[in-house]
């Protein structure tokens, strides 16, 4: 085998190893720029190529040749001094010695009989996996088929409902799967220009810095509300584990949706004032689910002795059910408060709160994500002909984001309508 005979200088960082491992049908590797993903992956079907494996690129879409990772392939093969062993053509690439080839494809345009031609191929490298569609990936998988056929993905990762996030970084992976994250940290040979590159992204577009250097999961928009606040947590290391406090009060701050499919998610906040610390614990989302599920959760979750705080319209009556969500939890054993209406510009009011708030704020990494997720995301509506903001855009993030806003307001200090309506009380003997 002239891989074997033909000594090749191949550089594999080490967070790579995993994905040399005998066996192997899926290689996954996952993370932001500058982690050497796609390098590797070229490096890896050079020397199969040159053991005799087929070799086919894939994308979600390629328009055009260039679209392809063909030249990134073709600099390996020169990094490797083995040009001697190659012929190149306009649309592939040819190994002399042993007459493999690789191709490149996009996926978008096959449709189930046209994809039979991929069956030849030993080796499918899918780049920019974080586009494939999960028609493709149904109609790819089960194409490349041949015995000891190996997939490999390389991606930075969009959003976690994403196919190839599910497949390979769900719970249950695929049989003969390996799956690394690798980030330029993991890079033992970072370039100097992407270093200044990253760092001036971090200090001009903290927003995106996450997504694009940490593989995280594109959770902000540009313009998003809090997305600087949420990258900020991320690099003082408010983002981790958090414990809950077994002594201070624990509150459970809600944004009330409806109980019909087509109703807005009711979203609920777990967190603790610990001194000037914000403990944020715990988030709930579900759609048109009864109260009784809401409470199912928090019981089974351990919080039956939260506080409840709910917004103004926890009074208003439940078109179903007919009852009040602030009635419903005080029958179930709930102590509840019911913060005011803010009245006009409420919701702005709560987005200053949250950014006031946010340098005490500690997320619990684990049981906060589909939250947080929300948080990065919540932006301004826009009216791009015009030019002027809209106010928050209502969409999913809408009413995470609500419930976040009304911890805010209600550790800021606003009078619940609860405190209103009780007797002003004294702690001092003979007072009352």
């Amino acid at each position: 085998m002239i891989a074997n005979s033909h000594k090749i200088d191949w550089r594999v960082p080490a967070v790579f190893n995993p994905l040399l491992e005998d066996g192997l049908r899926y290689l996954g590797a996952w993370g932001g720029r500058g982690g050497a993903k796609s390098h590797f992956f070229a490096g890896y079907c050079v020397i199969q190529m040159l053991n005799g494996a087929n070799v086919l690129c894939v994308r979600e879409i390629q328009k055009s040749i260039n679209n392809s990772v063909k030249r990134l392939i073709e600099s390996k093969i020169k990094e490797f001094d083995v040009e001697r062993f190659f012929t190149f053509t306009e649309n592939s690439i040819r190994c002399n010695y042993n007459e493999a080839i690789c191709m490149f494809r996009g996926l978008q345009s096959h449709t189930a009989d046209s994809v039979k031609s991929l069956e030849g191929f030993d080796i499918c490298w899918v780049e920019e996996a974080q586009s494939l569609s999960d028609r493709s990936l149904t109609l790819l998988v089960p194409t490349i088929r041949k015995e000891k056929s190996r997939l490999l993905f390389s991606w930075n990762p969009m959003r976690p409902t994403d196919p190839i996030d599910m497949m390979l970084r769900g719970p249950n992976l695929p049989t003969n799967a390996a799956v690394v994250h690798a980030n330029w940290s993991d890079n033992p040979w970072f370039p100097e220009v992407l270093e200044q590159e990253r760092l001036d992204c971090l200090n001009n577009n903290p927003e995106k810095y996450g997504h694009i250097w940490q593989g995280e999961y594109s959770t902000v928009l540009e313009g998003a509300y809090f997305a600087k606040h949420l990258t900020q947590a991320q690099l003082d290391r408010r983002i981790g584990r958090v414990a809950r406090d077994p002594i201070m009060k624990t509150y459970a701050f809600w944004d009330i949706g409806g109980t019909s499919s087509r109703s807005d998610a009711t979203a609920i906040w777990i967190g603790q004032f610990v001194g000037t610390e914000v403990r944020v614990l715990d988030y709930y989302e579900a759609v048109g689910q009864p109260f009784e599920a809401h409470i199912n959760w928090l019981r089974a979750n351990k919080y039956e002795d939260v506080v409840c705080v709910l917004p103004h319209d926890g009074r208003k009556h439940d078109s179903v059910y007919q009852v009040t969500p602030q009635s419903f939890l005080r029958e179930a054993g709930f102590a509840v408060e019911v913060v005011p209406n803010q009245g006009a510009g409420a919701a702005m009011q709560r987005i200053d709160a949250v950014r006031r708030l946010f340098p005490s704020i500690s997320f619990n990494e684990e049981t906060t994500k589909g939250g947080r997720d929300a948080l990065g995301w919540y932006h301004e509506k826009r009216d791009e002909v015009r030019g002027i903001g809209l106010g928050p855009e209502h969409d999913f993030s809408s009413h995470g984001s609500d419930a976040f806003g009304l911890l805010a307001i209600f550790k800021n200090g606003m009078k619940t309508e609860g405190d209103w309506n009780e007797p002003l009380r004294r702690n001092l003997k003979g007072i009352v």
